[in-house]
């Protein structure tokens, strides 16, 4: 693979213009793309294999027009403070905005609250619920206007008018300042780093175009793959942050071999050879990673996973074939200026930050070693108590409408009636095998709904029952059940196993079927899924790691350690998003306003990328241990001599993912700001306790004892040259005669 890439890179420095112009070309053609794609249809979100999305689908098939997954918008009406919503003047207001509500090409139905009975025992609270026939992705702007202006309108008579559901999403993701402040917290770090202007803004120029490509790829191809605002926002975390970091690897590589004298183009190729067979290998891992969240069954974050996957795949083109002919654009460009202004390039100096922290930590690798293991176990232990759920209106800023009407909902009518559960009824298998006449079917359609509407009604934790709503057959009834506890609340999550137990009974008795869904029993399904399918994934993400360490590092104890200290870092972040998320500990300073359950998608996400992050960094930092031990240097002066040539790089590149994922934690959106800092602080925990000091402590504790590799397993397993061993030896030959286009290079 070396040698291959060798190639690739000499190939880019040769032909920089072809290689420039034909990225141009891909930015482009898929730029174009995106502006005459259109929006991305609103599919609804999809769990197969889980009860509350059978149900869903039961009621797609015998209520057609009424789509289970509509948009849906519950405007609240509060009186002013000692009046009424019942009083002649208020009620007169609220059917007027109900009239306007109604008022709409896209709008299903509007329902008065005083005929709906949809007004609190007090009289202060009364809420109407608007139906659309489309998605909330596929609302016009028109039918948004609308709705802003009925709310409005119904706020001049003195009412609060508050609105929420799915109608309110704007649709947004990530934006703002978050792409933009940790582009600028890059660009110091790649400054101090690089101490070249052009050094520092080359991988994020590249990172950048790269960015571009992927943003306009998933744009132009989310009509048709269903790829949402969150897909994206995956996407642009991870493609902007590998792709300054592998960027930064080929340009510290590439400074390296010209300081050792060589031309140009030469060193670019063995750049592109060495660091660029770690990149690829880096970001294979990444890809995997990523890739393998198919296998966990939910079709969201497998979109999230490739989408994101193709962004981390453009970023690794990139370093490998744009970098290099930038690099034949500008070679003296990335250098120090000092090293210009002399004409000759010192070589990296023996001694430095990274040498005397190795040094540190073989001084002392127990105690540093305890400390950092003991320190993240300790960061773990919140990870105990985890509950998983679905942020909603609840976790929004009480600046929001929406929050605000789920505050009003909550007070008017009890906690609970934020979640509803939605109960499915199915009488049709019964009546059409007894063969009964339509009336007689009617009847005991009508009879089975009503005795277990009865009895859901009498379970403890259930405040009431709405009447059921019958389907046109007459086979198919559909009702609500209010419980007395919030939608995120574990007593609501009993209620919903506790109806389920009863359905064994409930069916022998009355011959008819039913389910139980709605949002709130999705959560619960959704978090029970998670839970079931994280330890099988952990087991192949892990095994993952230790079969492609022990091919790369051909050692035994090696991967079993960065394995574990992986799951380390994981876990340790994982407990830090439930300390601030969960438990609020610090959450007011990151600007959420309420905790509850963590994101269901959040523990599975957190693995598959962090991952393929954590082996980047052991890539990196072991292999030129590897590269020293396997020349004849002590395994202590190996650690030392890794630490002395990626040490800096590594930090560098942890500090960027970090800024980046960080830059994130200051969007509205709670998942968005959960994902930020869950990366944020996986990265940091990750690169700088486990990386940078639990490693080289162990490595002084194993010797040489961490390289040992079985005679039979050596034989068989496939060698891959990650730091281009052979390369490196065969370039250390004397050089060739520069060639005319390295001539020209060196005179740019």
């Amino acid at each position: 693979m070396a040698e291959f890439l060798y190639r690739v890179g000499r190939l880019a420095f040769r032909r920089r213009w072809y290689v420039a112009l034909v990225w141009a070309a891909v930015l482009a053609a898929v730029g174009l793309g995106a502006l005459k794609a259109p929006g991305a249809a609103d599919e609804g979100f999809s769990m197969p294999g889980i009860e509350s999305q059978k149900a869903f689908d039961l009621m797609d098939e015998r209520f057609p027009g009424a789509t289970a997954d509509g948009a849906t918008a519950r405007v609240v009406f509060v009186a002013p403070k000692g009046e009424k919503v019942t009083a002649a003047d208020h009620r007169k207001a609220v059917e007027s905005a109900v009239a306007d509500l109604a008022d709409g090409s896209q709008v299903a139905s509007a329902v008065d609250p005083f005929q709906a009975k949809a007004v609190s025992k007090d009289g202060t609270t009364a809420y109407a619920t608007v139906t659309y026939k489309v998605a909330s992705n596929d609302l016009t702007d028109a039918s948004k206007s609308q709705l802003v202006k009925a709310l409005d309108q119904a706020r001049d008579t003195g009412l609060t008018v508050e609105a929420g559901g799915t109608a309110m999403d704007d649709g947004a993701g990530a934006g703002g300042s978050a792409e933009v402040i940790g582009i600028a917290i890059a660009a110091v770090v790649l400054l101090v780093t690089f101490g070249s202007l052009a050094a520092a803004g080359l991988p994020l120029l590249t990172a950048i175009l790269g960015v571009g490509v992927s943003m306009a790829t998933i744009l132009t191809l989310a009509h048709p793959l269903g790829l949402s605002t969150t897909t994206g926002t995956l996407a642009m975390m991870l493609g902007l942050a590998v792709g300054i970091d592998y960027a930064l690897f080929v340009v510290s590589r590439y400074r390296e071999e010209r300081a050792k004298g060589r031309e140009p183009g030469e060193a670019t190729a063995l750049a592109v050879g060495t660091a660029g067979s770690a990149v690829v290998f880096a970001g294979l891992t990444v890809v995997i990673a990523l890739a393998g969240l198919t296998v966990v069954g939910i079709p969201m974050l497998t979109k999230m996973g490739l989408a994101a996957a193709g962004a981390v795949v453009v970023g690794v083109l990139i370093a490998l074939t744009l970098v290099p002919a930038f690099l034949g654009f500008w070679p003296n460009a990335v250098l120090r200026r000092k090293d210009r202004k002399r004409g000759r390039i010192e070589e990296e100096a023996k001694d430095n930050g990274g040498t005397r922290w190795a040094r540190f930590v073989l001084r002392r690798p127990l105690p540093v070693l305890i400390l950092g293991v003991v320190g993240l176990g300790a960061l773990a232990v919140p990870m105990t108590s985890l509950q998983l759920g679905m942020p909603g209106d609840e976790a929004k800023s009480t600046s929001t409408t929406e929050r605000r009407a789920y505050d009003a909902l909550a007070e008017g009518f009890g906690p609970g009636f934020n979640g509803p559960l939605t109960v499915v009824v199915d009488a049709k298998g019964d009546a059409d095998a007894k063969g009964d006449a339509d009336a007689k079917g009617d009847a005991d359609a009508k009879a089975a709904v009503s005795t277990i509407s009865r009895k859901i009604g009498a379970t403890e934790g259930v405040v009431s029952v709405s009447p059921a709503r019958f389907n046109k057959a007459g086979d198919t009834a559909v009702f609500s059940v209010v419980p007395s506890t919030a939608p995120t609340s574990e007593r609501t999550k009993d209620l919903v196993t506790t109806i389920r137990d009863a359905r064994p009974a409930l069916e022998s008795g009355t011959g008819a079927t039913f389910e139980v869904t709605g949002s709130t029993a999705m959560n619960i399904d959704i978090a029970e899924k998670v839970q079931s399918a994280l330890v099988p994934y952990l087991i192949v993400v892990v095994g993952l790691a230790i079969v492609l360490l022990l091919v790369v590092f051909r050692s035994l104890l090696v991967p079993l350690k960065a394995a574990l200290g992986f799951l380390l870092s994981v876990l340790a972040s994982l407990g830090a998003v439930v300390m601030v998320f969960q438990e609020g500990h610090g959450a007011s300073l990151l600007g959420v306003e309420t905790t509850g359950p963590i994101m269901s998608l959040m523990p599975i996400f957190l693995v598959g990328i962090v991952f393929g992050l954590a082996m980047d960094y052991e890539v990196f930092l072991v292999s030129r241990m590897r590269e020293a031990y396997v020349h004849g240097e002590t395994p202590a002066q190996a650690v030392t001599s890794g630490f002395r040539h990626s040490a800096r790089v590594v930090v560098a590149a942890a500090l960027i993912m970090i800024a980046v994922f960080a830059g994130f934690i200051g969007e509205s959106d709670s998942m968005i700001k959960m994902i930020g800092f869950g990366l944020a602080s996986a990265v940091l925990l990750d690169a700088f306790v486990v990386r940078m000091a639990i490693v080289p402590a162990v490595l002084a504790l194993l010797g040489d004892k961490a390289w040992w590799l079985p005679a039979w397993l050596d034989r068989i397993l496939p060698r891959v040259d990650v730091e281009g061993e052979a390369l490196t030896r065969a370039a250390d030959t004397p050089d060739p005669a520069p060639t005319p286009a390295d001539q020209e290079a060196v005179r740019v």
